[in-house]
C-alpha cells in the first residue's frame, strides 16, 4: 500500500471516529441528542433485518429413524426482512412495541427415506403403497416461506448513558406463512411440501439504542421460536417418505435487526 493510500485511510478512520464521538458522547457545553424523544406517548419507525431461519425437527421413530440414522435433515440459509415499528410508552423504564414485518425465508429439507420401502405392505398408521425409486428431486424439498410476522414486545431499558441506552425485550408472536401451501390438494408425491399457515411463538431481544441528532438507531439481536407443530400430513395413500417421517416441526429464527426511529 502506498504512503498516499495510508494517509487517506488514516484520515477516513480519524474522521469517522470523530463523527461517532461527536454524535454519541457528550462533550463540554453540548446537550444530549434528541432530548425528550422518549417521553412521547406514541412513536414510530421502521426496521431492516438479516435473518436465519431453521426447523427444529422431532422425527417419527418408525418412518424418520432407521437404526441410529436420522432420515430427515434441515438446512438453513440467510435471508432478509423489513417492517414497521409502533411504540407506546408505559413509564420511564418500560415500553410496549408492535413490530409487524415481512420475513423472506428459504430452507431445504433432505429426506433420505428410501429405507421406508420396508413398510410397503402397510402399517396401522400407513396404507399399503407401491415403493418408489426416490430421485434427487424426490429427496430434496426447498421450502420457501414468506412470513407476516407480528411480534408484541415488552421492552425494559436502562437509563441513558450519554447518547446510548441498552434494553431487553420479550414478547409473543403471531405469524402467517403466506406460502404455506396448506390448502393445496397436492402433497409431497407431487413435489409440494405443505406447512401450517397460522403460527404462534415467542421472541427475546437484546440491543442498544444510539441517539443521533436527527434519529435513533438501534442494532439488536432477536430470537424467535414457534410453539406449534407446522407439519401438514400428506394425503392418505402417499408413501411415508416425507411428512410421515416428521412428528413435529417448529421454526426457530435468529435475526440481526437495525431499527430507525
Amino acid at each position: 500500500m502506498s504512503k498516499l493510500s495510508l494517509k487517506i485511510t488514516a484520515i477516513v478512520l480519524f474522521s469517522t471516529a470523530n463523527f461517532f464521538h461527536a454524535q454519541l458522547f457528550k462533550t463540554k457545553d453540548r446537550m444530549d441528542n434528541l432530548e425528550g424523544v422518549d417521553d412521547a406517548k406514541l412513536s414510530y419507525g421502521f426496521f431492516l433485518n438479516a435473518n436465519q431461519y431453521d426447523y427444529k425437527i422431532v422425527l417419527d421413530p418408525k418412518y424418520g429413524i432407521n437404526g441410529n440414522k436420522n432420515l430427515v435433515q434441515s438446512k438453513t440459509s440467510a435471508s432478509f426482512g423489513a417492517g414497521l415499528i409502533g411504540k407506546a410508552r408505559l413509564n420511564d423504564n418500560f415500553d410496549l412495541r408492535l413490530e409487524p414485518g415481512l420475513q423472506f425465508v428459504e430452507r431445504e429439507l433432505t429426506f433420505d427415506t428410501q429405507s421406508n420401502d420396508q413398510f410397503a405392505a402397510g402399517t396401522p398408521t400407513n396404507q399399503p403403497f407401491t415403493p418408489l425409486a426416490l430421485t434427487d428431486a424426490d429427496r430434496i424439498r426447498k421450502v420457501k416461506s414468506t412470513y407476516l410476522d407480528i411480534p408484541l414486545l415488552l421492552e425494559f431499558h436502562g437509563d441513558r448513558w450519554y447518547n446510548s441506552r441498552p434494553y431487553a425485550a420479550v414478547g409473543v408472536n403471531y405469524s402467517v406463512n403466506l406460502q404455506s401451501n396448506s390448502a393445496s390438494a397436492d402433497d409431497n408425491q407431487q413435489g409440494i411440501f405443505r406447512s401450517t399457515t397460522t403460527n404462534f411463538g415467542y421472541t427475546a431481544e437484546l440491543g442498544i439504542q444510539f441517539y443521533f441528532s436527527r434519529f435513533k438507531l438501534t442494532p439488536a439481536f432477536r430470537g424467535t421460536f414457534f410453539t406449534n407443530n407446522e407439519v401438514v400430513a400428506d394425503n392418505p395413500g402417499t408413501p411415508p417418505y416425507w411428512a410421515a417421517a416428521i412428528s413435529t416441526m417448529q421454526t426457530r429464527a435468529f435475526m440481526f435487526v437495525l431499527k430507525f426511529e
